[in-house]
């Protein structure tokens, strides 16, 4: 049977020795080792972290804990700085925006805090009447969208007043109501509400209201004639004077920035039925016995022959209707007049024209007439008084025209 070699003691004692060195040596090593790494105080988009490296750069210490810096990212000292014992790393991963100006797209990467820093940042200016989607004091968030929409001014004409007003991208409609302007269904707004607003365009706007008018007017009388055999053949006599009536006019009218632009007649009500003038023509034959004329028969019948001249006034024609209206006279030179007719007659270079102004709904323009106490005229004139039973009477002098001051005179339509 073979023994085993017996291992002195001392020998065992110098290897536990040797073994206790060498461990002595290596646990030297590490805390050496372990000693001579810097520490390292890492913030990473906010958060904060210490680590202790014995990495020579900042791009070798982001390495070694998996920390990939992109194109547009913030990091602070840079990649290529020595790392150091107690250094401070700052990260920031950069944010994606995109800003809309003017419907115009532009993409930003950014480490700022706020969208008014990034505004700064770019040197994007805003003005205070731009319209900013986001406000400034907002977090940036990645993928952020922010518009900006530039203010321009716009005039407003608003019934003849003019205004400035600033305005971004919207339309008429939402301009006015911006500015607490406000308008009715029956306003015009040009342009047209929906439209877009326009830099250095003008806004107006029709104020448009209707009222209602009542116009009192006189209605015109008509003459009748009756047989009489009491009178002489010639003779003629009023047996009843007319008299005018009136008429009550309802009408709508239409203003538009405070002026009439249309007028409608919507009723009419007789307040007063006019009265005709009656006048007794005479049908009695004269006798056919000669009469001895006497000096005071001659003289009684030129009396009557001066009267009938009277009453037959300026060589009064025969025939015609016949009207009776309420006159007044004008010259050439009254306030207002320039002198021309609305047919075109030259009082001035002709100022003793035979003219009368009417109501072309009464009497033609162009008619001729006789007028009591004033002859034979042509209705060449219109004025805005004379309406319905009236008629204006040119004469050539002012102080002329106070012989027919609302005077009723008769009237012959010739034509």
């Amino acid at each position: 049977m073979r023994m085993s070699k017996i291992i002195p003691a001392k020998r065992w004692m110098l290897v536990i020795s040797c073994i206790g060195v060498l461990g002595l040596v290596a646990f030297s090593g590490f805390i050496l080792f372990e000693a001579t790494k810097a520490q390292v105080d890492i913030t990473d988009n906010g958060e904060k972290e210490t680590v202790q490296t014995h990495a020579d750069t900042v791009a070798e210490l982001l390495d070694e804990m998996g920390i990939t810096v992109g194109e547009h990212d913030d990091i602070s000292p840079d990649m290529e700085a020595s790392v150091e014992d107690g250094m401070d790393i700052t990260y920031q991963t950069a944010k994606q925006i995109t800003v809309t100006i003017d419907n115009d797209d532009s993409t930003y990467y950014t480490t700022a805090d706020t969208v008014g820093e990034f505004l700064d940042e770019e040197d994007i200016q805003t003005g205070k009447h731009d319209r900013v989607s986001v406000n400034h004091t907002a977090d940036i968030t990645d993928g952020q969208q922010i518009t900006i929409d530039r203010a321009f001014q716009v005039k407003i004409n608003d019934a003849g007043d003019e205004s400035k007003v600033w305005t971004t991208d919207t339309t008429v409609k939402q301009l006015l109501k911006d500015n607490n302007i406000s308008f009715d269904d029956d306003d015009k707004v040009k342009p047209a509400l929906d439209k877009k607003a326009k830099a250095d365009q003008t806004i107006k706007i029709v104020r448009v209201e209707t009222d209602t008018d009542k116009v009192e007017e006189t209605v015109a009388f008509d003459t009748e004639t009756r047989e009489d055999s009491s009178l002489l053949k010639g003779k003629e006599k009023v047996v009843s004077e007319g008299q005018e009536g009136t008429i009550v006019k309802k009408y709508e009218v239409t203003l538009e920035n405070g002026k009439e632009v249309d007028r409608e007649l919507v009723d009419e009500v007789v307040k007063e039925e006019s009265k005709n003038r009656v006048v007794a023509v005479g049908t009695k034959e004269p006798a056919s016995e000669p009469e001895l004329v006497t000096m005071s028969n001659k003289k009684s019948n030129e009396n009557d022959e001066t009267s009938n001249n009277t009453s037959n006034n300026d060589n009064q024609p025969s025939g015609g209707k016949v009207l009776y209206m309420t006159a007044t006279g004008y010259t050439a030179y009254c306030d207002g007049c320039s002198g021309i007719t609305a047919t075109g007659i030259n009082l001035k270079d002709n100022p003793n024209k035979k003219v009368v102004a009417v109501d072309p709904n009464v009497i033609p323009l162009g008619t001729r007439v006789w007028v009591e106490g004033y002859g034979e005229a042509i209705a060449g004139d219109t004025g805005g008084a004379i309406k319905g039973n009236r008629i204006d009477i040119h004469v050539p002098t002012k102080a002329e025209t106070y012989q027919y001051n609302w005077k009723t005179v008769k009237v012959k339509i010739l034509d």
